[in-house]
């Protein structure tokens, strides 16, 4: 489990033993299957990226609700791919190439529906700009309607492997990934990904 959600676990499990102890049965099993979702919710599983450098792997585990150019009308427009996360989804994110961060900007906002086609401009939300030694990509942790907290634990000049984590999302929320016009998308919208493992991209 990720630190960031021990204490999500912690206190409705504290409170769930003061409720069995004083008789209160029924809100008891309540706050336990509480503390069991938000272990569930936190989980941390391992991931082993692919071997291959010229590959892109998902920043997030989810399902892909967007594959478009960013400037329809160019045919060398980078490429944008969204990943919706629900909340029984893993919420780790992770770099989808190695490189240096060379800028981490947040950005206050609103909390629409992360499905919503203008949540990635005006929601609330945190960006990665990750240059590799090919490419340069940009990663958007953006808040949806459930999720509150925005966690990033990198920053500007640090070094990120391939599917390294360098944060999360807190409960439903969306992740988006730009990537330039040399890379050839291997995804499409309604596939569902891994974060760190599924290939979403290939460099030409």
């Amino acid at each position: 489990m990720v630190r960031d959600g021990i204490i999500y676990v912690l206190v409705p499990s504290a409170l769930a033993m003061v409720a069995f102890i004083l008789g209160y049965w029924p809100v008891g099993i309540l706050l336990g299957v509480l503390a069991a979702f938000m272990a569930f919710f936190f989980r941390d599983p391992r991931r082993e990226p692919p071997a291959d450098k010229d590959v892109i792997v998902s920043p997030a585990d989810g399902r892909v609700t967007r594959v478009q150019r960013v400037d329809q009308q160019s045919d060398d427009s980078p490429t944008l791919v969204s990943i919706f996360l629900s909340p029984f989804d893993v919420h780790i994110n992770r770099a989808p190439i190695a490189g240096e961060i060379t800028r981490v900007a947040y950005m206050k906002g609103k909390f629409l529906i992360a499905t919503d086609e203008s949540a990635s401009v005006v929601n609330e939300q945190n960006s990665l700009t990750i240059e590799g030694e090919k490419i340069t990509v940009v990663c958007k942790q953006i808040a949806g309607i459930l999720a509150r907290r925005i966690v990033c634990w990198k920053h500007a000049g640090e070094q990120v492997a391939l599917g390294e984590r360098f944060g999360l999302i807190k409960f439903s929320s969306r992740t988006d990934i730009v990537m330039p016009a040399n890379v050839t998308v291997s995804v499409k919208k309604g596939d569902r990904v891994k974060g760190g493992t599924s290939i979403i991209g290939r460099i030409r």
